[in-house]
This record gives C-alpha cells, sequence and structure tokens, in this order.
C-alpha cells in the first residue's frame, strides 16, 4: 500500500514516510483566510462575552438549527473525518455500524427523553446534573474523569492535525502542535462556546465542500459504485474473509468472519448500546450545544435534527477509505506511510486521496476542510473541559463564593491550561495508527460506566448518592481492569493498548477490545449501583428529584405544533430511515 503515486493535480513528492504537497499561492490564500475567519469570529463575539453564562452557554439564545449544526459539528472532528476514513480501509463498510446503531438512535434517544432533564433542570454541565440527582461526590468524580477524557481527546485533535501537516507539508511535528493549539486558543479564549458554536457550523460545511468532491473523484477513478464493490471483493478474498469489506451485518455471525474482530452481539451491546448511548447520552462536549438552545423544544430538536446529516455521513468519511482500498486492490499507485512499529498509517488515507485527486485550488479547500476538522475537535472538547473545571471543581471545592467575573477570568485561564495538557495527550496518541481505536478506548474508560449511572438516575427514582458514586468507581477500575488483562493481538505489546497486568487474553482487534471492555465497564457499574442503592438510605425526597427522574417529571407537551416541530415525530421518521440504511446495506 506504499507504492509512489504521480499527482493528476497539485504538485507532490512522496516517500515512504510521506507524503510532501507543494502548494500554490492560491492554496495558501484559502487557509489564511479560513485563519482569519475563525480568529475574526472570537474577536467579534469577544464583546458579548460579559458574563460567564455568555462565555459557557452562550446566554441559552440560540436557534435550534445553529444549535444542531453545532452538535454535529462538535463530533466531526479529526476523530471523525481522519478515524472513520482510516477505519473504512482498516473494517470496511461495517464502519457504517457507528453511525447507524452507534449514533441516530442514541441522537433521537438524548432528544426525546434525555434533554427535558438537562435543560429543564438549568444544570450547566452534565457533573452539576449529577449533583442535583445524587450528591457532591458523584458530581466530583465524573468532573475529575470527564475532564481528564476531553482533554485526551482534544489531544487525539492536535496530534492528528501535526501528523497531517508534518507528512504533506514537512513541518516539524512539535511546532504543528504549538500552532494549532495557539489557533484554538484565540478563539475560544475571546468568544467561549459561542464562538466554538458558529466555527463548527462553518466547518460542518467546509467538511461538505472539501469531501464530496474527492468521494466523487474517488468513485469515478474506481469504476463507480460497482467497481468499488468489485474491487473490495477481491480484497475480502485476499485476506480470507469473503465479502467482508463490502457489507455491515451479514458477516458479524462469527469475530473471525470480519475485519472487525467482534460478532454481532460484541457489535449490538458493545457499541450500539453502550458506548452509543454512553457517548451522545452523557457526553457534556455534545450535550453543552444543545442546552445553548433558545428553549425547550428548539432544545430537544436539536440532537433529532443533526442525526439527518449524521446518517448520511458515512457516504463523505468511510468511503474514501474504502475507495483508498479498491485503489491499492486494483493496481492504482497511493501511498501510505507506515507508523513506526511497521504498521500501515490508515490515518493518511485522506490526506493521501487528497494529494492524488485535488489540483492547486481545490488542494487548498481540501487541506481546509481537514484543519477545520482539527480545530473544532479541540475547540470542542476544550470547551467542556473548562466549563467542568470552573463549574464542577473551581466553584465547588477551591471558591465556592466565586464572584461571576472571577469564573469567567478563572475560564478563560482554564482554557490555556487544557491546551497544554491537550499538547502532552497528543505524544500518546502516536501509539495507535487508527485514531477511533484510541478514543473509543478512551469512551469505554469514562462513558461506559457513566451511562450506567445515568440509566438508573433517571429512570430509577430509588438509586442513591452512594450506589452512584461507588458504581461510577466500581465500573471504572473494571475498565482498568479488562484492558490491563487484554491485548489486541497477540504479537502487541503491553503498554498503552493493554496488557500491563498481564495479558490474559488476545482480541482479533483493538475495537473488539474496546467493546467488550465497555460492555464489562458498564455492566459492573449498572449492577454495582442497584446492589448498593438497595443496601443504602435514599439520600433525596421525591420532591427533591422532580424534574431529575423520568417518573416525577413533566413531560413536555407539543400540541399545536407543526410535524416537523414535534420532537417524538421526527425521530420516529429518523429511525426509520436508518432502519432503511441498515437494510440495504446488509
Amino acid at each position: 500500500m506504499n507504492a509512489l503515486f504521480a499527482s493528476v493535480g497539485g504538485s507532490v513528492t512522496s516517500s515512504a514516510s510521506n507524503i510532501l504537497l507543494e502548494l500554490a499561492p492560491v492554496d495558501y490564500l484559502v487557509l489564511a483566510v479560513y485563519f482569519a475567519f475563525v480568529i475574526g469570529i472570537g474577536w467579534v463575539l469577544r464583546s458579548h462575552q460579559k458574563t460567564s453564562s455568555d462565555y459557557f452557554e452562550s446566554g441559552r439564545s440560540l436557534p435550534a438549527w445553529i444549535c444542531a449544526l453545532g452538535f454535529i459539528g462538535a463530533n466531526l472532528g479529526a476523530q471523525e473525518v481522519m478515524g472513520m476514513a482510516a477505519s473504512g480501509a482498516k473494517y470496511g463498510i461495517s464502519t457504517s455500524h457507528f453511525y447507524w446503531i452507534g449514533a441516530i438512535p442514541a441522537m433521537v434517544f438524548v432528544g426525546i427523553f434525555m434533554m427535558p432533564f438537562y435543560y429543564g433542570s438549568k444544570a450547566r454541565s452534565v457533573p452539576e446534573y449529577l449533583k442535583l440527582r445524587f450528591d457532591e461526590k458523584t458530581r466530583g468524580f465524573n468532573a475529575i474523569t470527564f475532564a481528564g477524557m476531553t482533554v485526551f481527546s482534544s489531544g487525539i485533535s492536535m496530534h492528528a492535525l501535526a501528523i497531517l501537516m508534518q507528512a504533506i507539508l514537512g513541518m516539524n511535528y512539535h511546532v504543528c502542535i504549538a500552532v494549532s493549539g495557539l489557533i484554538v486558543l484565540v478563539y475560544i479564549y475571546t468568544g467561549g462556546l459561542t464562538s466554538a458554536i458558529y466555527n463548527e457550523v462553518l466547518q460542518f460545511f467546509l467538511i461538505v465542500l472539501g469531501f464530496l468532491p474527492l468521494v466523487i473523484l474517488g468513485l469515478q477513478d474506481i469504476g463507480g459504485w460497482d467497481g468499488l464493490m468489485t474491487q473490495l471483493g477481491l480484497y475480502s478474498e485476499s485476506k480470507g474473509m469473503p465479502g467482508a469489506w463490502s457489507s455491515s451485518w451479514s458477516h458479524m455471525g462469527d469475530a473471525s468472519a470480519n475485519p472487525m474482530g467482534v460478532e454481532w452481539f460484541g457489535l449490538a451491546m458493545g457499541l450500539g448500546f453502550v458506548l452509543s448511548f454512553g457517548y451522545w447520552c452523557t457526553d457534556f462536549l455534545v450535550v453543552q450545544r444543545a442546552m445553548a438552545a433558545e428553549n425547550m423544544n428548539a432544545a430537544r430538536r436539536t440532537p433529532i435534527i443533526a442525526a439527518v446529516p449524521k446518517m448520511l455521513f458515512p457516504a463523505l468519511v468511510i468511503l474514501p477509505g474504502m475507495i483508498a482500498v479498491a485503489l491499492v486492490q486494483k493496481g492504482g499507485e497511493l501511498n501510505l506511510p507506515i507508523t513506526p512499529s511497521g504498521e500501515t498509517d490508515y490515518n493518511m488515507v485522506v490526506p493521501a486521496l487528497i494529494a492524488k485527486y485535488f489540483p492547486n485550488g481545490m488542494l487548498g479547500i481540501g487541506l481546509t476542510a481537514l484543519m477545520a476538522s482539527f480545530m473544532s475537535g479541540m475547540a470542542g472538547n476544550v470547551t467542556a473541559f473548562n466549563t467542568v473545571f470552573t463549574y464542577d471543581l473551581y466553584h465547588s471545592y477551591i471558591h465556592k463564593k466565586a464572584s461571576d467575573a472571577e469564573l469567567l477570568r478563572v475560564g478563560r485561564l482554564t482554557t490555556v491550561v487544557g491546551l497544554l495538557i491537550s499538547a502532552a495527550c497528543a505524544y500518546a496518541a502516536r501509539e495507535f495508527n487508527n485514531i477511533m481505536d484510541m478514543l473509543q478506548l478512551v469512551f469505554g474508560f469514562v462513558n461506559a460506566p457513566l451511562f450506567g449511572v445515568f440509566l438508573l438516575g433517571m429512570f430509577w427514582r430509588r438509586s442513591t448518592g452512594h450506589g452512584a458514586f461507588f458504581g461510577l468507581l466500581i465500573g471504572t477500575l473494571t475498565a482498568m481492569g479488562f484492558h490491563g488483562l487484554t491485548l489486541p493481538g497477540a504479537g502487541v505489546e503491553a503498554g498503552i493498548k493493554g496488557g500491563w497486568l498481564g495479558a490474559q487474553h488476545f482480541f482479533r482487534s483493538s475495537m473488539a477490545q474496546n467493546f467488550w471492555m465497555a460492555i464489562f465497564a458498564f455492566a459492573a457499574c449498572f449492577l454495582s449501583t442497584i446492589v448498593i442503592s438497595l443496601a443504602t438510605r435514599p439520600n433525596k425526597t421525591d420532591d427533591e428529584l422532580r424534574g431529575l427522574v423520568y417518573s416525577l417529571t413533566e413531560k413536555p407537551k407539543d400540541d399545536g405544533a407543526a410535524w416537523y416541530a414535534r420532537p417524538v415525530t421526527l425521530g420516529v421518521i429518523v429511525l426509520a430511515c436508518t432502519l432503511v440504511l441498515n437494510v440495504l446495506f446488509w
């Protein structure tokens, strides 16, 4: 997969480890306009950030469609753009499961059932909701683990941008880390959450503009959809898994029959339930966008509206990886670098295709789209980090009587600290040849056990603060133990990929290991929360739980609203369309 190729567009120099591009002045102009616009948004919004609510919550004043694009844009960072393309090459069309069972059902669920709790309780963050529902120690535990997860995710985006700039422009890796962090710092420090959301909206359109031509040109080169399926079929046979790269469900009966190395139960339970619902329902990064909406109905519609483009995004972010595999199978020249460990670096699929197909001018647009995704990924996580740290750690434990002006100052300072920690985390991400593998690993430690607590807390009023806290603790420790006892392959060295307690089991892939770790962490948290709750006294009365537990919360009414303004109606339509997609690509 490392054959050298001659570019049909922009000037390219290739080697076994790089995809060096020689950008024309027009490409630099496109990049410069983007960066000027990004920084300008933050500067223009600076004068509007007068209170901590303005900075951390956008004053809860944004319309549903802006919040929806910000909702999907916050999740459309480097992890998705490069990670899903990498997974498309590594796992084939089964990567679509991250969308059609791993995102859409949970997005509909959070809009219909969970936003009334978040928005109605006036909680400023997910950890603050946990305090209202359970107690202070549960909030504190989640705030610490979530803060760690956000800076780690931000570090993944920072690492992805650095390896991209290193590979295609020959820039120094360390300089790329510093520059990317500085740019994000400027527009988040000045414009807060509103700046991040508006840049996420901009980035959404840039991704479509930059990636749609790439997919069209790639499909045309490979012989259309039929040509792609033919080449993927040949590639699947060469790997001893006939048809596995071109079908989503039909090879999930046996872990050895598909490249993801997981059977249908591990996929449906680990990804479709635990990781999916754990991410979309509890991750403050995305929930924060919906909570910025102007009213309850807009907040509920935000994730459901976002689900519409989300279900179509596999065509933009997964197909490039599948096209890359098909091109190599067909004998086409495509340069993919090799990682220090000797593995193919699937993270560089998109840059390799951009180099192959885009002429100067379009080259600048393609690179801008990639950079936008990296900036969005970093900014989204940093805004979530500074909100949680300021409200749930600083204001709760360090200075409970802090004024609003002081909270605003601390939030801006925390933005700086968050980016510095993210830079450190970027170096750990260098160990993985697919950043989606690493991202799901992080989610398994934090979101999987957290979902168990949320599920019980919202739908079982008997659950207690002691049960929630120790359930989270046991679930997190279970994830650590599982990771320390397993490895994604017999030849993998113990370390950040697992096995540091002594490998007792080997999975067929990192993704399979992540799915099963999430299942064990969720189950341990869920069961221990039930047992401990039954053994302890409830610490909240029914009056204190109103608006926080489903059975004690008044259900939002949409009587008289048009069908497109009713969250339940929209959700049913979205789920029906997703079911059709699963059947079509079975």
